[in-house]
């Protein structure tokens, strides 16, 4: 079976997806689209397919089996409901969106019209992931620090708040998403503080330079997540959950499983790119999306969360969240 895959977006975080599905012998890519006319003939170039600059005119033209939606997050919004009013199986790049309006109206016609997708979480498809849930299956977590702690990535539009969001929307959403992940329940309360003003030489900057941001868990866990984007040099991109006599703490590349003062180190071994890439093909394949670790439906409670942040950031007061 042939999966016929168009993309709207075919920047740097597209390129790793693309180098994936070129691996995957159902794949066949048909459209690239961007808002740049040369990206998007060097797409094709590089993989097939037809060029545009006008996704709704790839959709009309093009008989897509799954897309690719991998633009920045204020650029969400037109594209995910054309491909819904086409029931186009989607897969978003996170963070979904930069406003809960538009997230939630098409989480509705996702719901509609039955869509399968999948949201580009891939910390959760580690076995770093794996091997944490497994040895919390039988502990009560009590706490988890996380931070994502370092350097401002190079694009222009991150560094702008109307169209990043700020950093713990768009970056520190995978350290919020995993703390969601393997805490397993439902947040309750947000109250985050930031500071902002400390970097003077970057143009068009006005997002914070540090926030940490404290969460409330419907079972009574408690997180406190940490973002900085001021640092030269030094970095700190990590999760820390922590039980009765047990820390387990997850990095990108690695885990360690610290029991009563003996540490136990691991590294990972299952790219977590590949490995979600290769479930939302086969979930596209089969009509079966159960092995979805992050369908968009859940990507919005993130998103929800970060949002709350951004709240309490302007007004100092816990955001209680339904």
């Amino acid at each position: 079976m042939t999966i016929k895959v168009g993309a709207i977006g075919t920047g740097g975080m597209a390129g790793g997806h693309f180098r994936n599905l070129d691996r995957f012998e159902e794949v066949e890519f048909a459209a690239f689209c961007d808002i740049s006319a040369e990206r998007t003939a060097n797409r094709c170039n590089e993989y097939g397919g037809n060029p545009y600059t006008d996704h709704r005119e790839m959709f009309d033209k093009e008989d897509l089996d799954a897309v690719y939606i991998c633009t920045p997050p204020f650029a969400h919004g037109d594209q995910e409901l054309a491909a819904c009013e086409r029931q186009i199986p989607i897969f978003v790049e996170k963070p979904i969106a930069t406003q809960m309006a538009i997230a939630e109206q098409i989480n509705w016609a996702i719901q509609e019209k039955g869509i399968i997708t999948s949201v580009g979480y891939h910390w959760r498809y580690q076995d770093n992931a794996d091997y944490a849930r497994s040895v919390l299956a039988d502990q009560k977590i009590v706490g988890a620090l996380g931070y994502w702690m370092g350097g401002m990535p190079g694009v222009a539009w991150w560094r702008v708040r109307e169209q990043s969001g700020g950093q713990h929307v768009e970056q520190t959403t995978h350290i919020f998403d995993l703390c969601r992940y393997l805490v397993d329940s439902e947040v309750i309360a947000v109250h985050g503080l930031a500071v902002q003003g400390n970097t003077r030489d970057v143009a068009n900057y006005d997002v914070d330079d540090m926030s940490v941001v404290n969460i409330s868990f419907a079972n009574g866990v408690v997180a406190n997540i940490a973002s900085a984007c001021m640092l030269k040099g030094w970095g700190r991109v990590k999760l820390e959950v922590f039980c009765n006599g047990l820390v387990i703490d997850i990095s990108g590349g690695s885990i360690s499983i610290n029991r009563d003062g003996e540490t136990e180190n691991y590294s990972n071994e299952v790219n977590g790119y590949t490995h979600e890439d290769r479930v939302f093909i086969d979930a596209v394949i089969s009509g079966d999306s159960s092995e979805i670790r992050s369908p968009y439906s859940d990507a919005l409670k993130t998103l929800q969360l970060t949002l709350a942040a951004s709240q309490s950031f302007e007004t100092g007061q816990p955001v209680f969240l339904s």
